[in-house]
């Protein structure tokens, strides 16, 4: 109850934020069905599959609950600053996105993040929060979509390949743009470069390119190639609990 009341708090002091979240959100909603609607034209073997089932749905909230975890259960890494933590809550959105397509990787994204916030609060005005929704997206909507054109091993190897490349490159660009841009409400910029220098020698406290580059984007190289790795191992098993259609 007590996470619950602080939960709304923030939400009133944070208005422009949680604008700004929903926002974001609904952009990464209106990009996922587009891209989806597209792939199911491309590839007739997904034509006639329908978003809402009742099998689709349970497993959605088993993966999301199971995300929602993983969320919580993040931790730092040596040569990156501790406000920067690792986790590996797209494993089961990407599992699921390969099952059912980037806009039900996109709602699972939104799902764990509603429920992080329900079970845990924020300790940072919902900006790491929409880091992680945001940063999410830029790995699931491209891999799933590829995936979604032609689902065979191979593509499975491409899509993923190209999850990775993209997810680094955008969360180099929206660290940048957005995300220690609104961190310098906790402290200043000198002070988080000045952190990344302590934890990293490849990192210039007068630099913020030798921050994103050699702490922000080997951090999501990291998770992203982790969670490829281990998805390409279990989701063919996986699959088939899922959906009875999957050819990989």
């Amino acid at each position: 109850m007590k996470e619950t009341k602080t939960l709304w708090q923030n939400v009133a002091e944070n208005a422009v934020y949680v604008i700004v979240f929903f926002a974001i959100i609904a952009a990464m909603f209106v990009i996922a069905f587009a891209l989806e609607k597209l792939s199911r034209k491309k590839n007739p073997d997904s034509k006639s599959e329908k978003f809402f089932t009742t099998r689709k749905m349970a497993v959605v909230g088993i993966l999301s609950a199971m995300a929602t975890v993983l969320m919580i259960f993040d931790f730092p890494l040596p040569f990156i600053p501790s406000f920067y933590k690792l986790d590996f809550s797209e494993l089961p959105v990407l599992i699921g996105s390969f099952a059912f397509g980037p806009a039900t990787g996109v709602v699972m994204e939104f799902i764990k993040i509603i429920l992080k916030l329900l079970i845990k609060g924020t300790s940072t005005a919902f900006i790491g929060e929409l880091a992680n929704f945001v940063v999410g997206c830029s790995f699931i909507i491209p891999a799933a979509t590829i995936y979604m054109f032609k689902k065979t091993k191979q593509r499975a190897i491409i899509s993923c390949a190209t999850g990775v490349v993209i997810l680094a490159g955008f969360a180099a660009v929206f660290n940048v743009l957005y995300l220690l841009p609104a961190f310098t409400k906790f402290m200043s910029m000198d002070a988080i470069l000045k952190s990344g220098a302590e934890k990293n020698s490849l990192v210039n406290e007068n630099s913020l390119a030798s921050f994103v580059t050699f702490a922000i984007v080997p951090l999501n190289l990291i998770k992203g190639i982790s969670i490829s790795v281990v998805t390409m191992l279990i989701y063919k098993p996986l699959s088939r609990f899922m959906k009875s259609n999957n050819n990989y």
